[in-house]
């Protein structure tokens, strides 16, 4: 059904219900309740504080049981989502690719065998799984090594080709190359942890026992495919200045700084470059330390033949079960290997144009008029990406509707919770409100962007959905702003007395849990990560 014709078809049966069960005229049942009129008076003044001054914002809310608007500020103006834009990535992956999707890494042989020696290439074959680390490759090593194969004689080939070559988002910051949520994307690849912020190494820093001493650097995942460059010092005392960049085009990564003597061991997570090789690296590794020897060299540029033999396979964990580092860490990999495995499954091509497609197709189907959007990437990183809220709002009333909501909505980020992996990027935000473990949400964050769109549940128990986007402010962060106008739709009741007032979120609410330096997001700082 077109999304025009049923809003009006929602806004007609709320209007005849309103006047059945009051008796008004139909000009009477056009004026908004008073407890309407509170609520959006209570969001006006929010979106007058001094921070928004010269900014954009666009604000609506919906309730899903009636379909009436209860909140439209803007709803139609384009904005920056950032990170809200893996809500169109995240549902379209569970309607294409399914709960149940499982990504596929394999070890293939091809050539002639004899005995314990294959007289060709041995080939790890990846379908894009962000979740395989380096026990999975020691895994699939021991498979090899248990079918008998002890010497390869040609090379190892490591296979990408499920997903293109294109390894970085449209207009992704170039000063970002260096972070760990910009890291690229391959359709083979290794984690360092169960964060499964697949791409990067995690390197590490601990003083040395005297001051003077360099520190000593250390790897997850180990390999030799990272190089360091020690230029760090331990001090007698003082902060701890450690830095760990990656130069650019290379897997030089450079240290500096200083560690006090007895003080922590400081970490980063930085993305590597060409991601398929570090994976290449780790499973030779592990081949190597299960017997299993390859005499030619490592190759990233060729497919696996049709009739190469199998020897072993990993599948991974479920869609619906990645969906919870995913969504509540807002992992951007995950975002961008789930859109290029969307465009492998509508069009046979792994790329981000093709996953795009796909994902505009799940989007118009259920009535968002993708006319007005404009997505680049599945992640939000693109500042190409264009929603109005009212997209999303239509987006998130029609996910309440499909079978697979409620993995979904439980994978979002739950206010106030601070179980990282159920609070997630909104664990430290609503704590002791009306918020808090009711709000589920998608977070997101530039500089000079923020946003939140999701669920609250009513105090009649009515499920609102809201998008809340802010564009080109110059403070430090707004999202105070969001949390306020979260909490009121959590207390909010229609049915509220005259003089009735929904609540505010604290303004000096003091989370419990560590929380990012002030103006950055949590998300963008992984040793704090919410």
């Amino acid at each position: 059904m077109d999304r025009h014709l049923f809003r009006r078809g929602l806004a007609l049966a709320a209007l005849v219900g309103l006047a059945a069960t009051t008796g008004a005229s139909t000009a009477t049942a056009d004026a908004p309740p008073p407890a309407q009129t509170r609520l959006a008076a209570t969001i006006d003044g929010v979106l007058a504080d001094g921070r928004l001054a010269g900014a954009q914002a666009g604000v609506v809310v919906v309730d899903t049981v009636t379909g009436q608007t209860l909140y439209n500020r803007n709803g139609d103006r384009r904005l920056v989502p950032a990170s809200n834009t893996k809500l169109l990535t995240s549902t379209a992956a569970m309607e294409i690719l399914g709960a149940d999707h499982r990504f596929g890494t394999d070890v293939r042989a091809a050539g002639q065998r004899r005995g314990p020696v294959l007289r060709g290439d041995l080939y790890l074959r990846g379908t894009g799984d962000p979740t395989m680390l380096a026990k999975d490759y020691d895994e699939l090593a021991a498979k090899v090594a248990a079918s008998g194969v002890r010497l390869v004689t040609g090379g190892l080939v490591a296979d990408d080709t499920w997903f293109d070559d294109r390894r970085l988002g449209a207009d992704w910051a170039w000063d970002d190359e260096s972070a760990y949520y910009a890291a690229q994307v391959s359709a083979l690849t290794v984690a360092p942890d169960t964060d499964y912020d697949a791409g990067n190494v995690i390197v590490t820093a601990t003083p040395g026992a005297t001051a003077g001493a360099r520190p000593a650097i250390s790897m997850t995942p180990d390999n030799g495919y990272v190089r360091i460059e020690n230029h760090a010092t331990t001090v007698a005392s003082g902060d701890d200045t450690i830095s760990f960049e990656r130069r650019h085009g290379t897997n030089t990564i450079v240290v500096t700084g200083q560690l006090p003597v007895g003080g922590d061991a400081s970490s980063d997570w930085i993305p590597v470059w060409e991601p398929t090789g570090l994976a290449a690296d780790v499973f030779r590794r592990a081949l190597a330390a299960h017997g299993v020897r390859v005499l030619g060299r490592t190759d990233l540029s060729r497919a696996t033949p049709a009739d190469a033999t199998p020897l072993a396979s990993h599948r991974s964990m479920t869609l619906a079960e990645l969906l919870v580092p995913f969504l509540k860490l807002s992992n951007n990999g995950h975002a961008e290997v789930l859109t290029k495995s969307i465009g492998r499954a509508v069009s046979n091509e792994g790329s981000w144009p093709a996953g795009i497609a796909g994902i505009a197709g799940y989007a118009k189907s259920v009535g968002v008029d993708t006319a007005t959007i404009r997505q680049v990437d599945g992640s939000g990183l693109s500042r190409q990406d264009l929603v109005p809220p009212a997209e999303f709002t239509d987006l998130l009333a029609a996910a309440a509707r499909e079978p697979w909501f409620q993995p979904w909505y439980a994978a979002l980020p739950i206010a106030g919770n601070p179980d990282r992996f159920v609070g997630g990027t909104l664990r430290n935000r609503m704590r002791n409100t009306p918020a808090a473990n009711n709000v589920h949400g998608k977070t997101g964050s530039l500089t000079g962007v923020s946003s939140l769109s999701g669920y609250a549940t009513d105090a009649d128990g009515h499920l609102l959905v809201f998008s809340i986007l802010m564009n080109n402010y110059v403070n430090t962060s707004v999202t105070g702003l969001q949390d306020a106008i979260a909490v009121a739709l959590a207390s909010y009741s229609g049915s509220a007395p005259a003089g009735g007032t929904a609540r505010l979120a604290p303004r000096t609410a003091t989370p419990t849990a560590p929380a990012a330096p002030d103006g950055l997001e949590c998300s963008w700082v992984k040793p704090i990560a919410c």
